[in-house]
């Protein structure tokens, strides 16, 4: 390359830091990884007095070639040869230097460990990892941290790191007072509603860090933080949010596994009772608490907690050791996978977190998300009904998957269970077990919603709470399908209770040609549209529909009120709307737009526009229902909140 020989023959340092600007344009345009470092690295090899030059292109051009040569040199080199090479790994071009710079910095050579730990922190705080991940890697530099300065860059490093575990991670330096300031500025970022949005963490945890944050933040617009984190504790919701599972001390809320489900039923009340004493007595020569974590020796049987859990969200951090083998029990079923990939002759390749004991439905993951053995690990586990979704390391390796019922598979897996920690005759760890409840009530509400009192209608698993055609209505994938059964079918379905003046939110992907409608303030006999007040659910693209009257297209208080158009999006994708009602005045909201915004009296007092009867008009409450016409299409995240 003629640029490598100019660069040789360079000895202006303008000309030098130009010529290198030039090679770094020119090699990262050659698209071959294979091809782009090969002069370079050839020319480094062969070209000593060259060398100190180079070290000021590769580590801007980065490769697996080129790091695998600087870290050589690094660990072969002495005195100047020795610091150039260093120099270079600490100006990388992105975190695939990470896992030198954490072995520097936990080496013996003091003169290098400060200024790796330095670039390790920068690199992985700049970098595109997911939150998970970017969590991850700092806790493991964090145990190196050897003064405040350290542990400062750590904590500052995670700042916009939105996740709950980060929250808590941080929060655990609230009581340093070199650094606690520090830390409620960077915990505050993370937990309040990012700015232009709602949608902030709560709990009871977040509700202590919060307080605390307040007591300690200082500096610069500390006063105007305090207020806006009082305002955010006085308006998040109510729900006690993530709470742990593990205290970091003792096994606390953990007891030892007595058989099955399904065993354990069959059991009195006092034989299980002794059963249990039993079991629990053996614990503690399985399982211990060391360094905040629980851990396993490669003895013995599961720890269970003792409260069981129906439909929740958890966190958990794990560790395996070689050829590990363990899992995640759920609802006292096995499993969320866990296992040392290596293990090809168990099919451990395709990776930990799928369902492992399932034969119908999926059972591996989507793809492989295993950090290397002897690092920490972080599952997000959801479980709604049946359905389970897993995210491995930020990465969602099981998505919304039936989990079979491992004891019985005639029969649909238990509503309710302990979680358990998997013992596979391995030693293991796991850390920061967090869960939260999720009730039916909050299924599909955003943290906002939840804190504006909406409570949801439909909980993804089954019609609980709606009377009516449960026959063409059915759960299905977290989701309310409208199937008709019969030719030209329908069917209403509504709620149990009634309402008012409310606002209501659904979601609703339609089918070619579909048509159905929500009722409000219906009864649960005559015609909804008349009985009560209909909103017209119709896809208004079908030519079927190419002369309709302008009360019928989507929307439009039906006969009453019509909507504007051209604000569905195309059939099948999801539309969100919003029927907001209170007295006579009534407005429709698609997809962020008003379609209908009116009043039913004023519409309606010199006649409706269809000419006919509408007493459902003078209703004041009613059923809200779906109104079926024949047509297959879908609703989820329905909600409602009283005016």
């Amino acid at each position: 390359m003629l640029l490598i020989t100019v660069l040789e023959n360079t000895t202006n340092p303008v000309f030098i830091s130009n010529v290198q600007d030039a090679l770094v344009v020119a090699i990262s345009g050659v698209e071959n990884p294979a091809e782009r470092n090969r002069a370079i690295l050839s020319a480094y090899t062969s070209k000593k007095a060259l060398r100190e030059k180079l070290l000021g292109v590769i580590p801007r051009v980065g490769g697996d070639d080129a790091l695998k040569l600087v870290t050589s040199e690094f660990n072969t080199q002495k005195g100047a040869a020795k610091d150039m090479a260093f120099k270079a790994l600490t100006q990388w071009k992105d975190q695939s230097v990470s896992n030198q710079l954490y072995a520097i910095a936990l080496g013996t050579v003091t003169k290098y460990k400060a200024d790796a730990f330095t670039a390790y922190v920068s690199k992985i705080g700049k970098s595109k990892l997911n939150p998970d991940q970017k969590l991850l890697q700092l806790r493991k530099i964090m145990i190196l941290a050897a003064t405040p300065d350290q542990k400062k860059q750590v904590i500052q490093a995670l700042k916009g790191n939105r996740t709950f575990l980060t929250l808590v991670f941080v929060a655990k330096y609230l009581d340093e007072p070199a650094i606690g300031s520090d830390a409620a500025w960077v915990a505050m970022d993370i937990a309040m509603p990012p700015s232009g949005s709602k949608e902030g963490m709560f709990g009871e945890e977040v509700r202590v860090i919060l307080n605390k944050c307040i007591g300690v933040i200082a500096g610069n617009d500390s006063q105007y933080a305090r207020e806006n984190m009082r305002n955010w504790l006085a308006a998040m919701p109510k729900d006690p949010g993530f709470v742990s599972m593990f205290n970091g001390k003792d096994l606390t809320g953990w007891k030892g596994l007595v058989e099955n489900p399904i065993a354990r039923a069959k059991m009195t009340e006092e034989e299980l009772a002794q059963k249990q004493a039993a079991v629990d007595l053996t614990v503690p020569e399985s399982w211990a608490v060391k360094d905040g974590m629980i851990v396993f020796n490669g003895k013995g049987n599961n720890l269970c907690s003792v409260k069981d859990y129906g439909d929740f969200e958890m966190w958990v951090d794990w560790r395996i050791t070689k050829n590990g083998d363990s899992g995640i029990y759920l609802r006292g079923t096995p499993q969320v996978q866990i296992w040392d990939t290596s293990r090809l002759d168990a099919g451990a390749q395709v990776g930990s977190g799928g369902l492992y004991n399932n034969s119908k439905n999926q059972s591996k993951p989507s793809r492989l998300a295993d950090n290397a053995i002897g690092d920490w690990n972080t599952f997000y586990i959801k479980m709604i009904g049946e359905r389970v979704t897993v995210v491995l390391n930020g990465v969602t390796v099981v998505d919304n998957v039936i989990m079979e019922n491992y004891w019985d598979r005639a029969i649909p897996i238990f509503p309710s269970g302990a979680i358990e920690l998997q013992a596979h005759g391995t030693d293991l760890g796991f850390r920061d077990i967090y869960v939260h409840e999720i009730k039916a009530e909050n299924i599909g509400l955003s943290v906002q919603e939840q804190a504006d009192g909406f409570v949801s209608l439909f909980n993804g698993k089954n019609l609980d709470g709606w009377v009516g055609n449960k026959v063409d209505y059915c759960a299905d994938n977290g989701e309310l399908l409208v199937e008709p059964t019969g030719k030209g079918g329908s069917g209403n379905l509504y709620t149990e209770k009634e309402y008012a003046d409310f606002a209501f939110r659904f979601e609703f992907q339609l089918t070619p040609g579909a048509n159905n409608g929500i009722g409000i303030r219906a009864p649960l006999e005559g015609d909804a549209a008349y009985a009560g007040m209909e909103i017209q659910v119709l896809d208004n693209t079908a030519p079927m529909y190419a002369n309709l009257q302008k009360y019928q297209y989507h929307g439009s208080v039906y006969g009453v009120i019509p909507a504007r158009r051209e604000f569905l999006k195309p059939v099948g994708e999801w539309n969100e709307e919003e029927i907001w009602i209170q007295g006579t005045r009534i407005r429709v909201t698609l997809n962020g737009t008003v379609i209908v915004d009116g009043d039913i009296a004023e519409a309606s007092k010199n006649g409706t526009i269809d000419h006919n009867d509408h007493p459902g008009l003078k209703r004041t409450s009613g059923h809200i229902g779906f109104l079926g016409h024949g047509s297959v299409l879908r609703f989820r995240n329905v909600r409602v909140k009283t005016l």
